[in-house]
């Protein structure tokens, strides 16, 4: 086995969860922790979650599985069984952190609880990460991306003014955020047992997690009894006595969006942009109804009406629509503006920023002939960098680097152990 290098090299992860935690389990083998994901016999079902390379509907070709699995070598093993459970013993005595994503209770049930693990390795953490948590009335209800998105309250302030609420994408939002914070809450508990040699449970909840994406929409309800809703493509002044006000921040332009902040009033930055929007609209013969018109004090926010806020958005809409994005972005910048484009995927892909950061990580398929593209260190840490190690595992990938070597098993033991069904 080649050693991963970074921040948790010395750290050992036995990952046990589906979808809902798998990110989990990413992050923390790109910092360098030997994460071993644990699949029971013929494969993961979170292998036949799509898009698929080339269409392939194939398990070992799921996009979502290399995605949520890089620098993790994988095995497959049924901890159900009293052979798999030992053979999980075995690894627990190796392991710093093990992750898992079953209904509260399970691990318990398979004799494999935190109370359980504690005794095969006193200081091992517990990561578990569910729609709900361990505890409370809904611990026990079963639930996918939507419904976490929508119960945290996530989907209702998406989607556009007047329409029911929407999830983000197509990307599972609820599971990428619980996993995120389960590496977190990981790699702090790993962080306290170094220093008192004293593990945990971590307790991840879905719903928990994406609350903590709604900003300040929890603290408008609680303060000022408003409701944010449909926010799409709007910002919204919440307005105890006139009501809320709504105004268009995505903005279409010639060859797509560009989002804009377009205002005055206490709002300095946005009246000292909104002047210089306007004034490059004017020499170009548009927005003209504008021209004289004073942002910090013309435009008070407590007062002023939707059908006002509509008529002067729209002077400014009349120039963006005969601008691209390029050319919106570069006067933006040389100008002062508060705008930026809405970035189609390959604009992301050719983004000059990240191309000069090296964001983007080829990664070795050899398995496809081919290296893809893989997004890259969101941070940067120059002693202990974050890189993906590997591609996500094959099936039984690692079974005879780990179970032969690691564990000393001979051939004819797994031979007899994959007949039987237990790896």
């Amino acid at each position: 086995m080649t050693k991963n290098s970074g921040l948790l090299s010395d750290c050992r992860v036995l990952d046990l969860a589906d979808e809902k935690g798998l990110f989990c389990g990413k992050v923390l083998g790109d910092f360098g922790a030997d994460v071993i994901k644990v699949e029971k016999p013929g494969g993961d079902l979170s292998r036949n979650i799509g898009p698929f390379y080339k269409d392939i509907a194939d398990p070992e070709k799921s996009l979502f599985w290399f995605a949520t699995n890089t620098s993790k070598r994988g095995i497959t093993l049924n901890i159900e069984v009293p052979a798999g459970r030992d053979l999980f013993d075995r690894l627990v005595k190796t392991a710093d952190i093990v992750v898992e994503s079953f209904e509260p209770g399970y691990m318990d049930h398979i004799g494999l609880g935190y109370s359980d693990l504690r005794k095969i390795k006193p200081e091992i953490i517990l990561t578990s990460i569910t729609a709900f948590g361990q505890t409370g009335p809904y611990a026990h209800y079963q639930a996918t991306d939507i419904v976490a998105a929508a119960m945290g309250g996530m989907a209702r302030i998406l989607g556009d003014l007047g329409r029911p609420p929407v999830r983000m994408g197509a990307d599972p939002q609820s599971y990428f955020h619980a996993g995120l914070q389960g590496a977190l809450g990981s790699v702090m508990a790993y962080y306290h047992k170094e220093m008192t040699g004293v593990g945990q449970h971590v307790d991840v909840s879905m719903q928990d997690a994406v609350e903590l994406t709604l900003m300040n929409a929890v603290e408008i309800y609680e303060i000022l009894k408003g409701n944010l809703v449909g926010l799409g493509q709007f910002f919204v002044s919440v307005r105890p006595q006139a009501g809320p006000l709504f105004t268009r921040t995505v903005v279409p332009c010639k060859d797509g969006y560009v989002t804009l902040m377009f205002g005055g009033g206490a709002f300095a930055g946005s009246s000292q942009s909104s002047r210089a929007l306007v004034d490059w609209a004017n020499s170009e013969g548009y927005a003209l109804e504008l021209k004289d018109f004073d942002f910090p004090t013309m435009w008070d926010n407590a007062t002023l009406t939707q059908e006002e806020s509509d008529t002067r958005n729209s002077y400014i809409a009349q120039f963006l629509i005969t601008r691209t994005k390029a050319e919106l972005y570069e006067e933006a910048v040389k100008r002062g503006i508060l705008l930026a484009p809405c970035a189609t995927f390959e604009d992301v892909l050719n983004n000059v920023q990240l191309e000069a950061r090296g964001f983007w990580e080829m990664v070795e398929h050899a398995e496809l002939g081919e290296d893809m593209k893989y997004p890259g260190a969101p941070v940067r840490m120059k002693e202990t960098p974050w890189k993906i190690h590997r591609r996500a595992p094959l099936i039984g990938e690692h079974n005879e680097e780990i179970y032969v070597r690691e564990l000393r098993l001979s051939k004819g033991e797994t031979v007899i152990l994959k007949a039987n069904g237990v790896i």
